[in-house]
């Protein structure tokens, strides 16, 4: 399980509550001498059937669900124990939360939630014991993967590369050419051009041989500066040069003059002053998005909040409200005098509940209330584009997502060794 999906498994919903009759208890497993029942394991096979549709349905299957169960239980006991062994506790604050999560989330208020939880045969206090344990599993999973962690410069450089590669992209030529430019005046005789293209073709000699290429820029270029900067173009990607430039130019190495080139304007000699390799540009689908914050306080509780946000949007939807003015009235964040407006922003700036419901978004569309870290959000996507990152967003973009790759990996190498170090007594199989 990604750590940073571990809080999604919280939104333990009273609907996942199992409401048929409960089998014969009896214990299938012990894990350092704590009991595992079948009717724990039925209950998360029962909630992992139902988060993925299809499973489950063939009896054939439920020996396999029961097994996978009963093996994740395992391996969430073992690592309790450890996270109680090494002195980690949650606050009943952070329960509390976490509760109002799961509430906001079945869009009900905490009583008719807690009703619920009754109605279908589960107490107020194992609910909340869940997300105890789960919110202990978190912190461990972090405390003892987080540090196991490093992501170097060298795997950026490679990550940006292969993910280059993959998008077809190659890293572009830059130039720095020199010009000199011998005009040809409009309505120029056959005669005139002729000696325009003998000047032309013997400065062009006089810089094969050796002359100093900036001199005869100032002495004989008819450009607009008199070849005041020695005829020399600046550094520039090659596509924003002429194609007759560039053509000119290809397999001339650096310092080497070109042949005489003849365009509308008249007749060039070129120098290769500097070529080399850009940087390759990495494009990213950015989105710009608006929201309204409201932070839950002693005189709005969340459940207010989200109720107020609520009228909000349904306000905008029928017409009968700017979203940009309320949200200059209601925002609770530095976003308000902007109308909500967040600007263009790359994958992975903003915390995962809050991407989550923003990517799933089409420009126009308004989520319903969101509850985050932070407070309750309205959002609304309003425009989406690739785009290339800078050479700064494409490093933080690649240390991020190494990053996360590296955390899977020593979060299921650690999920080993817990386990490993347990001492399990398997006893009946599940039914």
């Amino acid at each position: 399980m990604a750590l940073t999906s571990l809080l999604s498994s919280l939104n333990l919903a009273a609907q996942n509550v199992p409401n048929s009759p409960r089998q014969a208890d009896f214990i299938v497993a012990v894990v350092n001498s704590e009991p595992i029942t079948n009717q724990d394991v039925q209950a998360l096979r029962q909630r992992m059937t139902r988060e993925t549709p299809g499973r489950g349905a063939p009896s054939s299957d439920t020996a396999q669900l029961n097994r996978q169960a009963l093996e994740q239980l395992i391996n969430e006991k073992a690592q309790l124990q450890q996270a109680r062994e090494s002195g980690i506790k949650i606050e009943d604050e952070a329960i509390d939360q976490a509760e109002m999560n799961v509430v906001t989330n079945n869009q009900i208020t905490r009583d008719e939630f807690r009703k619920r939880l009754v109605k279908d045969g589960l107490t107020v206090k194992a609910f909340r014991d869940q997300l105890r344990d789960q919110l202990m599993l978190t912190r461990v999973r972090e405390r003892e993967v987080e540090t196991r962690v490093r992501v170097s410069d060298m795997e950026v450089e490679q990550y940006l590369q292969a993910q280059i590669q993959a998008q077809g992209g190659q890293a572009p030529i830059e130039l720095n050419l020199g010009m000199i430019l011998v005009a040809v005046p409009e309505n120029s005789s056959s005669v005139q051009i002729k000696a325009l293209q003998e000047r032309a073709e013997d400065v062009a000699r006089r810089a094969r041989s050796g002359e100093n290429f900036v001199n005869l820029a100032q002495n004989f270029s008819d450009t607009a500066d008199k070849g005041i900067n020695g005829g020399e173009m600046g550094l520039r990607a090659a596509e924003r040069y002429p194609d007759l430039f560039v053509n000119a130019t290809r397999n001339l190495r650096v310092g080497a003059i070109s042949a005489v080139v003849q365009s509308g304007a008249g007749f060039h000699i070129l120098k290769v002053i500097e070529r080399r390799q850009g940087q390759a540009t990495w494009m990213v689908t950015q989105t710009r998005a608006r929201h309204i914050l409201l932070r839950p306080s002693a005189q709005m509780s969340q459940t207010q909040a989200i109720a107020r946000l609520n009228d909000v949007r349904q306000s905008i939807i029928a017409g009968k409200a700017d979203f940009a003015s309320l949200a200059r009235q209601l925002s609770q964040d530095g976003s308000a005098s902007q109308g909500g407006d967040l600007g263009w922003v790359n994958p992975g700036m903003f915390v995962p509940e809050f991407e989550q419901v923003m990517n799933g978004l089409r420009p126009g569309q308004l989520a319903e209330p969101l509850v985050s870290r932070f407070g309750v959000h309205l959002i609304e996507v309003t425009d989406r584009r690739n785009a290339p990152l800078s050479d700064q967003d494409q490093r933080t973009v690649a240390r991020n997502a190494l990053r996360e790759k590296k955390l899977e990996e020593a979060y299921t190498s650690w999920v080993d060794d817990v386990r490993s170090r347990a001492y399990v007594e398997m006893r009946e199989p599940p039914q």
